[in-house]
């Protein structure tokens, strides 16, 4: 089993910056793509960007490309994503997800059925 728990969020004004965290754990845990996704009141949970384990790639979200970057410290099992620029639309709950897999398609590394591992989610405001 595979845990995943994030950090990071917090309530900002639009055009302030925040970077998110989560780490992964669990005795199975090898590596593979991770990824955010966020869900915002009343609409369904979407991407927003992913990376695979060497980090030679990243796709994103058409919403968040430019102002929004994914990394990853494999070291400590842990991927980031840092929110810049940020507008009151990016309110939502953020959630961290992995898989043991790794994708080289933006169509794959983009849907939430590909990940198998969700984190609980953390709460990002902007207010304007």
């Amino acid at each position: 089993q595979v845990q995943l728990a994030e950090s990071g969020g917090g309530l900002v004004q639009a055009g302030d910056s925040l970077r998110l965290s989560c780490t992964a754990s669990g005795r199975t845990f090898s590596g593979g793509s991770m990824a955010w996704f966020r869900q915002a009141p009343g609409k369904e949970r979407e991407f927003v960007a992913s990376i695979p384990r060497n980090g030679d790639t990243t796709y994103y979200a058409d919403s968040v490309k430019g102002r929004f970057t994914i990394s990853r410290d494999n070291a400590k099992n842990t991927v980031f994503l840092q929110m810049n620029s940020l507008k009151p639309e990016d309110t939502a709950v953020y959630y961290c997800a992995t898989s043991l897999t790794i994708y080289y398609s933006s169509q794959l590394a983009s849907q939430d059925q590909s990940y198998a591992y969700w984190g609980q989610g953390t709460q990002v405001t902007v207010s304007s």
